[in-house]
């Protein structure tokens, strides 16, 4: 059994509608130590997948007292609380975004510059610290169609008015049906960190041209400068068989899903 905690959320609720056995928590704002502990026996689950996070970076860097409860001191009680359970936890690709090197990025490659991205490396770090075997999460940028909070997929595929991705950009962006497919090969993973997602040796500019010509949108899709790259090597945990679509075949793989978009 598998508890999700922001089981409501964008990356929860896919992981609830698709992966089997799972529940979801309750909301864990302001818990104890007991409360977490409370939870989790009521629950009676093996496993804990931990989505719930402040994850907008401005958000963080206005309330960072906010964003390390959320994001340091919740999962922390988590690991202090599971007692052999296997602990997921969702972390981030930013946690590159002060890498002065091009990438793609290996895991060893850490090297946060915003509050949000040193929160997510100390919560590795601490977690790990208590649970050894749970597993972090380095996850991209995600996407889905359908109504909600506005990502890169909807970002072109509503677009009206010329879209702009740098050339000198790279990283990757993941179709959240995939992560939530890649859960069961996930729980098994020894402990540590891992990059996750879909991989491409695209630029983001390519990638958005590319999707876009072949939705027929007939959008232009401006060159700018580039910002850091948050560009991921996820061979680590391909190794063990998570595996994503490339990240233009994920991209029309979602098209086709929206409904004989292609």
């Amino acid at each position: 059994m598998i508890l999700v905690t922001g089981a409501r959320g964008f990356v929860g609720k896919k992981i609830m509608d698709l992966c089997r056995d799972t529940v979801a928590a309750p909301s864990l704002r302001n818990v104890t130590e007991d409360d977490v502990r409370r939870i989790l026996d009521e629950s009676g689950v093996d496993t804990i997948i931990h989505t719930a996070a402040v994850s907008d970076i401005q958000d963080c860097e206005a309330d960072p007292v906010g964003s390390y409860r959320a994001n340091v001191q919740l999962p922390v009680l988590l690991a202090k609380a599971a007692e052999g359970r296997k602990l997921i936890c969702f972390s981030s690709d930013q946690v590159y975004t002060d890498q002065e090197k091009e990438g793609p990025y290996t895991e060893e490659d850490a090297k946060p510059a915003n509050t949000y991205a040193k929160h997510k490396l100390e919560m590795e770090e601490r977690v790990l610290d208590i649970c050894p075997d749970a597993v972090m999460l380095r996850a991209e940028w995600m996407y889905d169609y359908g109504p909600g909070k506005p990502n890169y997929y909807t970002t072109v595929r509503n677009a009206t008015e010329p879209l702009r991705f740098s050339s000198g950009n790279y990283r990757g962006v993941t179709y959240v049906k995939e992560v939530a497919e890649n859960m069961e090969k996930v729980i098994a993973l020894p402990g540590g960190a891992y990059n996750f997602g879909s991989e491409t040796n695209k630029s983001m500019y390519d990638v958005t041209r590319e999707f876009a010509e072949a939705l027929g949108m007939g959008i232009k899709v401006e060159d700018v400068p580039p910002l850091h790259n948050l560009w991921m090597d996820c061979s680590k945990a391909r190794k063990y068989g998570v595996v994503f679509s490339e990240v233009l075949d994920g991209l029309l793989k979602c098209a086709k899903d929206e409904g004989g978009l292609l």
